[in-house]
């Protein structure tokens, strides 16, 4: 009997390689969008990163300019 219960131990895996089978379990599960789909949310998510980068670029020189004339630096 105590072959048995050893038998069993041996076959589960450990926890790293439970992680891994447990992922690709879910992996497989996931809804993964085309590549249309993908290039036009990778478009959008560029274009909205050029705005707001900007946007934050124009309003920091802004407000370096303002605080600079208002302390009298150049």
């Amino acid at each position: 009997m105590t072959k048995e219960i050893v038998k069993k131990e041996a076959k589960e895996p450990n926890a790293i390689q439970r992680y891994f089978h447990e992922t690709v379990g879910e992996l497989r599960k996931v809804s993964w969008p085309t590549r249309e789909e993908a290039t036009q949310l990778t478009t959008i998510v560029v274009i909205v990163v050029l705005a707001l980068s900007s946007f934050l670029a124009i309003f920091d020189v802004l407000f370096s300019r303002f605080f600079a004339l208002i302390l009298g630096a150049e």
